[in-house]
């Protein structure tokens, strides 16, 4: 999408003619991500995305006249804490405020958590990355995600693996999360079903650094290839830990060590790393113009999860603007009848909240970059 579609978009969503500003109060949007701890730079980048929708949808009149203003909660990558930041958001609601929506939350075992209070309260909760599967199999109708399912990832990654990489023994690790625990086991179907075979399939935990006996039991299954389900705080380690003890055979690690922290940590062993994703990166999507207005927002660069969060606030404001009403439920309707542009492209949802034809990315290191290989 160019970036004239894109401010076009913007404009349309607005509810208001072109330049005027707000007029009828505030509408509260919360992003709930780790914003500090040791996945900090994964919901930042949610966060950058989300905030420059809402600047950009602010200038063109708002959401039908109200300022959308956005509200950080940090989850603190902690399903406890991400429950007990849910009392924020109720005590925004008993004051009277006009609480629209919740994005996030960026992993799938702190969405599951605060569903179970989310359900309940008059808002949408629209996840930029929550893959976990059942996350839209238990019945809640105010949930939608922008993001591809664990099920599709699984598919697209054993297909990729498969018949792209020829690999036909695959030692699947993972860490010990419900979104890395649930990914693997789907993998580990989806390769059987293509001829393939999980000739191991490990458990590490999440955060884990150093791998000194894992990689002898990886070494010892002799597979073609390395499936690893986790995030980017494990996988430029084990991926360093591969390297130097001489593995050699392509390793693609999921949508969750899709950020430029999976490079940067790997001490030099990132390249030609494979990984998935949820989205392409803001280079791949957007123009020059887009990530200036982001870094004149953010005052960063914008990472991969950032077209994320931009995105997820595009489809609340466009849900917004067909229902004509910041009403939950009416916008929820909306949202499942209807298409939305986004800087993506189209995007329509399933009755459960799930996205029709919903994709996954594949990326490769190369010469220190992530460079698309396959859509």
């Amino acid at each position: 999408m160019s970036m004239a579609l894109v401010l076009v978009v913007s404009l349309l969503l607005g509810g208001c003619g072109g330049g005027k500003a707000p007029a009828k109060g505030d509408v509260v949007v919360f992003v709930a991500v780790p914003l500090s701890g040791f996945m900090a730079n994964g919901g930042q980048t949610v966060l950058g995305g989300v905030r420059l929708a809402a600047e950009e949808l602010n200038r063109s009149g708002g959401l039908l006249g109200y300022r959308v203003v956005v509200r950080p909660l940090d989850d603190e990558a902690d399903s406890d804490v991400a429950v007990a930041q849910v009392e924020q958001i109720q005590q925004a609601l008993s004051g009277g405020e006009h609480v629209l929506a919740v994005i996030g939350h960026l992993n799938s075992g702190q969405t599951l958590a605060a569903m179970e209070l989310y359900q309940g309260m008059p808002l949408l909760v629209i996840t930029p990355t929550s893959s976990e599967q059942s996350l839209t199999g238990r019945g809640y109708t105010n949930f939608f995600r922008v993001n591809a399912s664990d099920t599709v990832q699984a598919a697209v990654d054993a297909r990729f693996l498969v018949d792209k990489l020829g690999a036909r023994r695959v030692a699947v690790v993972f860490n010990n999360t419900e979104y890395g625990r649930g990914l693997a086991a789907l993998l580990v179907q989806e390769l059987e079903q293509r001829g393939g075979q999980a000739v191991l399939q490990l458990e590490v935990e999440e955060g884990q650094s150093r791998y000194e006996q894992e990689v002898p039991q990886i070494q010892a299954a002799q597979p073609d290839a390395v499936f690893y389900a986790g995030y980017e705080i494990e996988t430029p380690y084990l991926r360093a830990a591969l390297v130097a003890a001489g593995v050699s055979v392509p390793m693609l690690a999921s949508d969750g060590a899709f950020l430029g922290a999976t490079i940067d940590e790997a001490a030099g062993a990132a390249e030609g790393l494979y990984v998935s994703a949820f989205a392409p990166s803001p280079r791949n999507v957007a123009d020059a113009r887009w990530l200036e207005a982001y870094q004149a927002v953010e005052y960063r660069n914008p990472d991969t999860y950032s077209v994320n969060g931009y995105v997820a606030l595009q489809v609340l404001a466009d849900g917004v603007r067909q229902a004509g009403a910041l009403d939950a439920r009416a916008v929820a309707d909306a949202l499942r009848k209807n298409s939305h542009p986004t800087l993506l492209n189209d995007l329509r949802y399933q009755p459960n909240g799930d996205l029709v034809d919903a994709q996954i990315w594949i990326y490769q290191v190369v010469n220190g970059e992530f460079q698309q290989v396959q859509e």
